[in-house]
């Protein structure tokens, strides 16, 4: 690309690197992709179409302008300037439909490769290719391979758990209308590609997307208001619906069976082996709007949801299983189950008398925890006085009633159909739905206590005791069973709050049991006393019992380990507060095991890419070996986020990337924003994603696939000098730049990022200008709008030449781990792929909304220096100059739809630039905020 880039400290001078130089497509690549292309063609010329007819001819003229010019700036044959040329002085009211053309391209567009990504895997199916890695499939063959025995299968499986957690980030810019039309069009599509249609079944079909499309149009792609919580929990509970309801239950079914089929003396359970978590609602860390409602509301809606499935599958079952007592043998269970004896005339279909009964209970059930404005006529109708279920466990047994009498009558078949699924729905669901984590900051938590520990006169100033003195108060208190407070005790605003939050869980847990509220996550924890200060706040609620030294909790207590040193840290920490005999007691009776949760964003933000993952895989490392010094079994929960800068990159790869010990058959993870519809929108792609979760847990647990050998040593001791290195390249960006704040907040939109509408948090913890306080979804936004990706690579590249030096040794060494060990192979494939969307021409038109020239300059220029540099050791490490030669979807991608992204950039550059000009209208905010959510589209992740 032409674009000039300057180098430290001077102007523009020097041209820029063409990521394009970097992304090799051949022929036979691109044959490959012509079903792909086809589709696309197909879908932007009705695009087109529809923008000419409702927009103008003048609009679509510049847009098909525009589109030529992106692809001539692409092949090197204008300068890019010609093309942002064409926005300058711009009427709004022409950019507008502009921006909303492109940015529909790439929601098409996306759909298109999604199909295209699911043709190619029914190809190779088809072709009887050996399944591809990632899938369960694959993974039995490799389990096979490996010759594992029974006895070690079970015990490995034992409590296997697999649990996404859906969050309350909301990096999802996408509004419901349109995630639900996209869902049409994509039906459409695939109805399309595998029917043999007849010309005018062709043209039907193409009208009826044409319709999904003018609607697309039509609809407004952002909000008007900011969501609110109630929005989010509402809208993460729509994927039960969409994709959960089906899948789960399918997915725990067949992995179950299958082990069992080939390790029938490994004892596995029949609890399932995934099932779901929530963050939304339950999440108070920086989030004001959480409280003892949001909490209720919460819980609520998602029992709800439950229930109302569970009630929904029986009465479509009880209308299924019409057998007549005539025509086949009635199991005498069965009846009991019905309430008939068998010479009774109503006993003639004891399925849908058996199913009535059950039907029936559940109603009563959800009387009991819902109000009657839940229920319909019809349940309202079937309440004849039957018991409610006391628990999930009850329904399942009279589901199971019904299960062996289809079977008794040789109707397995049946068996395994609707009912197996309901079965499974309820092991799976329970009247819960998901567990609901809470978390809240630390520092929160100590305000708090020392206000209850003052106000019940056990210690005025808690907050001036060292560690040691904390600990010992906290331990006293949570020896007795005395509580700190009354309900009606006259507290600060912040303490009733938090207390009135622990105290609608504890209700929930007694509403819908103990899964409801399984967790309780504290963020920027460092010592034993945080941990103990999370537990008196449960103790309050009644969560947590002392129960005379043998102390009971439902609740898990989490730590969140965040920054570099906390991480460090963290083994010291565990081992610290097992050493607390309570709460040692408290684990014991917990299963045994301790969750730890690892922090991804905040590490990034603290030190970078390579020493923010190299902190985490060095803290699973320690964690794992104090867990089994101590004798207890350890859990990890992974807060990834949607972009590698905040440990995204794909999941499979990150589980087997995971150092050795650290899975055990159970881990949970966080699925947040854009990734969730991306993920789980719907079945298809669903049940891909969650079988990759579950496929690399089981390998990660039961083969060894470090690959490091006796290396291990001596290459934990190469990473911690490099990653020492890429800390330090970091944080002389970073932390020790003069201005470096302001530059990065005036050369991207993150001052405009807070009227996106995209979610209910504000953008920083606190209202500072610090980058510590600033929340990482906006950090990564902003840079992945400006088309920088800092957080996803900053730091590396000089790392490694001063690591590696003159020294051809060195370089074979890293070559090697590139080679043998998942987590550098992982770490640098991430990284080749956020370079791979990176553009330092466009984020050099950033720089220019910089008004101080010599900041601007010397900044940018240590920016590009270090992109040219990381993209130059990249290429000696993995011996290609091509950064994705290890995706090809991605690469797909990049090459063929990445020029469609460059007027959405100019545009909002070019409005950017109005708007801090004082041209501070609603179109124009409308316009800035129309290229974000753009962008965020096109890139398939936003923060």
């Amino acid at each position: 690309m032409s674009d000039t880039v300057p180098a430290q400290g001077t102007p523009a001078s020097r041209p820029s690197i063409s990521i394009v130089d970097h992304i090799v497509v051949d022929d036979a690549g691109r044959a490959l992709t012509e079903p792909l292309r086809e589709d696309i063609r197909l879908l932007g010329g009705i695009l087109g179409d529809v923008v000419r007819e409702h927009s103008g001819t003048e609009v679509f003229d510049l847009v098909e302008s525009a589109r030529v010019a992106a692809f001539r700036v692409r092949r090197n044959e204008i300068d890019r300037t010609e093309l942002a040329d064409m926005f300058v002085d711009l009427d709004v009211s022409t950019a507008v439909p502009v921006i909303r053309a492109f940015s529909h391209f790439a929601l098409l567009a996306n759909l298109a490769e999604d199909i295209h990504r699911e043709r190619r895997r029914a190809i190779h199916v088809r072709a009887g290719d050996p399944p591809q890695d990632s899938s369960l499939a694959a993974t039995y063959a490799k389990l096979s391979d490996a010759g594992l025995v029974d006895e070690e299968v079970g015990r490995t499986l034992a409590d296997a758990a697999v649990v996404p957690v859906i969050t309350a980030h909301p990096t999802e810019t996408r509004r419901r209308t349109v995630f639900e039309t996209q869902n049409r069009i994509t039906e459409l599509m695939r109805f399309r590609g595998r029917t043999e249609l007849t010309p005018d079944e062709d043209a039907e079909v193409t009208e009826a997307i044409r319709r999904q499309i003018l609607t697309l149009w039509q609809t407004a792609l952002i909000r008007l208001e900011r969501l609110t919580i109630q929005d989010e929990i509402r809208s993460g509970l729509r994927y039960y619906e969409a994709s959960f309801f089906d899948v789960v239950p399918a997915i725990n079914t067949s992995v179950r069976a299958a082990l069992r089929s080939t390790y029938p003396a490994a004892g596995l359970a029949d609890e399932p082996m995934i099932r779901m978590g929530s963050w939304i609602g339950g999440d108070r860390d920086g989030n004001p709007f959480v409280n003892g409602e949001v909490v209720t509301l919460a819980t609520t809606l998602a029992a709800q949801t439950a229930v109302g499935h569970h009630l929904s599958e029986l009465e479509t079952l009880a209308q299924e299983l019409s057998m007549s007592a005539r025509l086949i043998d009635t199991d005498e269970t069965l009846l009991e189950l019905a309430g008939v004896a068998a010479d009774e005339p109503s006993a003639d279909e004891p399925f849908r008398l058996a199913l009535r009964h059950i039907r029936s209970r559940l109603i009563a059930t959800a009387r009991d925890m819902f109000d009657d404005d839940f229920l319909t006529a019809g349940d309202l109708f079937l309440i004849d006085g039957k018991p409610s279920y006391a628990d999930a466990g009850e329904l399942l047994t009279d589901l199971d009633v019904i299960d062996a009498a289809l079977r008794a009558n040789k109707d397995d078949s049946i068996a395994d159909d609707r009912l197996s699924s309901l079965r499974e729905a309820v092991r799976t669901f329970g009247f819960h739905l998901s567990g609901l984590d809470m978390r809240q900051n630390s520092d929160t938590h100590e305000e708090v206590v020392a206000e209850l520990l003052a106000w019940a006169g056990v210690c005025p100033d808690y907050a001036s005791l060292d560690e040691a003195a904390r600990v010992a108060i906290l331990s006293d208190e949570l020896r007795a069973r005395r509580p700190l407070t009354r309900p009606d005790a006259a507290l600060s605003e912040l303490a009733t709050k938090e207390l009135g939050i622990v105290r609608a869980a504890a209700r929930a847990v007694a509403t819908f049991g103990p899964e409801a509220v399984p967790n309780y996550i504290i963020s920027m924890c460092t010592s034993v006393s945080d941990m103990l200060e999370a537990l008196i706040l449960l103790k309050e609620a009644g969560l947590y019992d002392p129960n005379d030294d043998d102390p009971r909790c439902s609740v898990r207590v989490v730590p969140l380990f965040e920054t570099i040193e906390d991480l460090q840290q963290g083994a010291e920490t565990l081992l610290a507060v097992l050493e607390v005999p309570f709460y040692r007691a408290m684990v014991e009776s917990q299963n045994g095991m301790q969750e730890i949760m690892l922090g991804y964003s905040d590490s990034n933000k603290d030190g970078g890419y390579m020493a923010a993952n190299w902190a985490l895989y060095r803290a699973e490392l320690d964690l794992v070996e104090a867990a089994s010094r101590s004798g207890i079994r350890l859990r990890l929960f992974h807060g990834r986020g949607g972009t590698v800068g905040r440990g995204g990159g794909p999941s499979y790869d990150a589980i087997l990337a995971q150092p050795p010990g650290a899975v055990q058959g159970s881990l949970r993870i966080t699925e947040q924003g854009e990734i969730i519809a991306a993920k789980y929108a719907e079945p298809v792609t669903a049940r891909r994603n969650l079988e990759t979760l579950l496929a690399a847990t089981i390998e990660s647990s039961l083969l060894d696939v470090e690959g490091l050998g006796d290396e291990s040593d001596s290459a934990y001791e190469i990473m911690d000098d490099i990653a020492a290195k890429a800390r330090a390249a970091y944080s002389r960006l970073v932390h020790e730049t003069p201005g470096f704040v302001e530059y990065f907040t005036t050369s991207t939109p993150l001052s405009e990022i807070g009227a996106l509408n995209i979610g209910s948090r504000p953008a920083s913890r606190k209202q500072t200008e610090k980058i510590s306080d600033l929340r990482a979804i906006p950090w990564v936004l902003s840079w992945t709008q400006s088309r920088v990706m800092l957080p996803g690579w900053y730091g590396t590249g000089s790392a490694f030449e001063e690591w590696v030096g003159d020294d051809p040794e060195r370089l074979e060494t890293l070559r090697r781990y590139y080679e043998k060990w998942p987590f550098f192979r992982t770490v640098m494939s991430n990284m080749a792929q956020v370079l791979a969307k990176s553009d330092m021409g466009l984020a050099h038109r950033y720089a220019q909304l910089v008004p101080d020239e010599e900041l601007r300059d010397k900044v940018f220029g240590m920016i590009a220096d270090e992109h040219e540099r990381t993209i130059a050791m990249c290429a000696q490490i993995t011996g290609t100059d091509d950064l994705l030669h290890d995706n090809a979807a991605l690469k797909r991608s990049v090459y063929n739809r990445f020029p469609y992204l460059e007027p959405l950039n100019l545009l909002q550059v070019e409005l950017l630039r109005r708007f801090r000009a004082g041209e501070d209208t609603p179109i124009v905010r409308r316009g800035i905020q129309l290229t974000m959510n753009g962008l965020a589209t096109a890139l398939r992740n936003s923060g």
